[in-house]
């Protein structure tokens, strides 16, 4: 019977305007298997294209091949070109700037050495160049600005970058970037203004702070600055705004009370307002968990009245309830006149395993991480916070710790939609500033678009990706089961479009 009710709910909201639904127009099927293959999907929202670089086993070689393969709006083939990947170099890290493509490669025996394939994905042509940097290990990140690469890694347990000269084939590592782990840094390739802006976490342990440094497309510092507070919070990390405009410089992420651990609340602050004479900025923000009036929504209505009740109580004694949550933050995106943060809300997860006569001792193992739900705030310009929303996602767990959640806006501007695969659903959360609605809705990923009755069996290493207005790409392996005929696994990717 509730079942039943749950259906009728999502039919009757279908029927109301302004509600959107997504269609799944174009779908794309390779015949390929997670055994023997690897595809790496990137958008290219600059002219509504997809680049895959897909990896084959080759039986006839130890080494696999790869080729870059490029796709319309309509996820219509329109060219593949191999790649000519030396022996010794396994996939490491995918990006893009505008219609440009890079695809690096490490040494599986001497982790110094990186090979970069460079595509132009209007023409097809591929460049290819080599680096030894002597010093780098963990490869963590990688971005793009004017034909060249920034690539953070980690050297000696500090955090820097190594900025690769694509054209000239040198490359050298950025002194003014260079923190000792476990630092946090965030990065934005900002093709406006060409520069690349770097905002990186320092503590001692007790207390945190934010060095924003702004450096050209060559990598050289214009600009370096402290964000920090007089009060016993302690800011852990955050995000810059890229440059819609020269007025506009905001900063926003997440803040702890002492223990720089764990977040209490999100902050922002406007750059482009003064300091104190201490160094402290005017704009700085603050937002506790407890005030925000969805951060709560994935516990019971019970448990989340308990903690606002114990709050209150706190506060009547002059006292803070401690929260101890860890967010992930999305890169901040323009909407209306101001920026929205999404920012995942997550916790590492162990396995308890017991061994010995009358299992009296265990092991505790480190299980992957879980996230219980997204949040999404809304900022004008200077850092005031409009709204805020949450997304409770549904037993989302990762190895790694990776972004789950994609956001796009709808077609009316006013609204955002805030989707995940889960399998071989999409499940997605329509969002109106601050107002409440479901959190359950989901639709199936569609295997056939001429109507033919098909199941999904199994649906493997899925993902998805934000594209270009209010669309989005959904990818994976599947094995697919029809009504009559064989089975087939495949690699697909479709556009799902919530227009």
């Amino acid at each position: 019977m509730k079942h039943t009710l749950g259906v009728l709910f999502v039919v009757l909201l279908a029927a109301l305007p302004g509600w959107s639904q997504p269609a799944q127009p174009a779908r794309i099927e390779l015949p390929l298997d997670s055994y023997n293959s690897e595809v790496r999907v990137q958008a290219l929202p600059a002219d509504s294209s997809l680049i895959l670089l897909v990896e084959q086993e080759n039986l006839m070689s130890y080494r696999g091949t790869f080729s870059f393969r490029k796709y319309n709006r309509a996820l219509e083939e329109v060219w593949t070109r191999p790649i000519d990947v030396p022996k010794e170099y396994a996939f490491s890290r995918l990006c893009a700037e505008g219609t440009n493509v890079y695809a690096l490669f490490q040494s599986e025996y001497a982790p110094q050495r990186l090979w970069v394939a460079s595509l132009d994905g209007r023409q097809g042509l591929i460049r290819a160049a080599s680096f030894d940097t002597r010093l780098s290990r963990d490869i963590f990140d990688l971005k793009a600005l004017e034909g060249n690469l920034f690539v953070t890694v980690m050297v000696d347990r500090h955090l820097t970058v190594v900025f690769l000269d694509l054209k000239a084939g040198t490359m050298q590592f950025l002194p003014s970037v260079y923190e000792p782990m476990p630092a946090q840094l965030t990065f934005l390739a900002d093709s406006t203004t060409k520069r690349a802006e770097f905002v990186m976490s320092q503590s001692n342990g007790y207390k945190s702070r934010l060095q924003v440094k702004q450096l050209s497309a060559r990598g050289q510092l214009l600009h370096s600055e402290f964000v920090q507070t007089e009060s016993e919070r302690g800011l852990i990390t955050a995000q810059i705004s890229p440059r819609a405009d020269s007025t506009t410089r905001l900063l926003a992420g997440t803040y702890s009370l002492r223990d720089t651990r764990y977040s209490q609340g999100i902050f922002s602050a406007d750059l482009t307002a003064g300091t104190t004479p201490t160094g402290v900025r005017e704009s700085l923000r603050f937002y506790d968990f407890i005030n925000l009036k969805h951060f709560f929504d994935f516990m019971k209505p019970a448990r989340e009245e308990r903690l606002r009740q114990r709050s209150a109580r706190l506060r009547a004694e002059a006292k803070q309830l401690r929260l101890r949550y860890r967010l992930l933050t999305h890169d901040l995106m323009p909407f209306q006149d101001g920026y929205v943060m999404v920012a995942e809300v997550y916790y590492p997860h162990y396995r308890y395993d017991t061994y010995g006569y009358g299992l009296m001792a265990s092991t505790r193992t480190f299980d992957g991480y879980r996230t219980t739900h997204a949040i999404v705030c809304g900022f004008d310009k200077k850092g005031n916070l409009l709204w805020d929303n949450a997304f409770v996602l549904k037993d989302v767990r990762n190895y790694n710790l990776v972004e789950n959640v994609r956001v796009r806006p709808l077609p009316d501007g006013n609204r955002l939609v805030l989707a995940y695969l889960d399998e071989h659903r999409i499940r997605y959360k329509i969002i109106d500033r601050t107002v409440s609605s479901p959190n359950d809705l989901d639709v199936p990923i569609v295997t056939s678009l001429k109507g033919a009755k098909e199941k999904p069996n199994s649906t493997t290493h899925e993902g998805l990706l934000s594209w270009y207005g209010s669309r989005f790409l959904a990818y994976g392996y599947q094995h697919v089961r029809p009504e009559k005929g064989s089975s087939r696994d495949v690699f697909f990717v479709n556009s799902v479009a919530f227009d």
